[in-house]
């Protein structure tokens, strides 16, 4: 049984994945390419990290966030739309556990 963390991390762009272990043989973040999804997903993973970033504000990084609720809904449903994307593309054999933080 393989195992990911699926979450957010400001200031790493590419991946949300990340192994148990650090001497993961996908690499520590997980590197999508290392995995078996689709394209399409690992597009959508490495777009939500980016879009991600933006919800600190660089400036004044214990402020509040530049993101509207607006902008925060959508981030939230499109990062559970991408673990249950993850879930089914990985299949049984894998144990994704969903670690994202809501942003509110």
């Amino acid at each position: 049984m393989e195992r990911l963390r699926y979450f957010f991390e400001a200031g790493v762009v590419g991946t949300a994945l990340w192994p148990d272990d650090v001497e993961s043989p996908y690499g520590y973040p997980a590197e999508l390419d290392r995995l078996p999804i689709s394209a399409a997903l690992a597009a959508e993973l490495v777009e939500l990290s980016e879009w991600f970033q933006s919800v600190i504000d660089w400036d004044d990084p214990g402020g509040p966030s530049p993101w509207s609720q607006d902008e925060r809904d959508r981030f939230n449903a499109r990062a559970r739309a991408a673990l249950a994307a993850l879930r089914e593309e990985l299949g049984p054999r894998w144990t994704v556990v969903d670690r994202v933080r809501p942003v509110d």
